[in-house]
């Protein structure tokens, strides 16, 4: 079991477990976290997510996919990442995730 941290909206903090081999935004959606829709269908990045601390260094580059899906993803910054993208691991244990504060339309 990888265990990720959320920061929700409302600065809560939520601490969930995912299997290994579960991308982060599966772990959203079964643990029902706010404010991460992940209803887009591989083309609105309604999974956007920022990584803290030094997590997103720690993850595999993005690919050419992910990078066009976000490019024009509002509130994008150096440590986006789509939670469709991120597959738990032994690597992510303990991974420190909050919803981007702008949702795609």
């Amino acid at each position: 079991m990888s265990h990720v941290t959320f920061t929700l909206p409302d600065e809560a903090i939520r601490h969930v477990q995912g299997e290994e081999g579960l991308t982060a935004m599966h772990v959203t959606l079964e643990a029902r976290i706010p404010g991460i829709d992940a209803d887009c269908h591989g083309d609105r990045a309604t999974c956007h997510v920022h990584f803290e601390g030094d997590w997103v260094g720690t993850l595999p580059a993005p690919s050419v996919d992910e990078r066009g899906i976000w490019a024009d993803t509002p509130a994008r910054h150096a440590k986006s990442r789509l939670a469709c993208q991120i597959s738990l691991s032994a690597a992510t244990d303990g991974v420190a995730v909050r919803g981007s504060p702008t949702r795609p339309g």
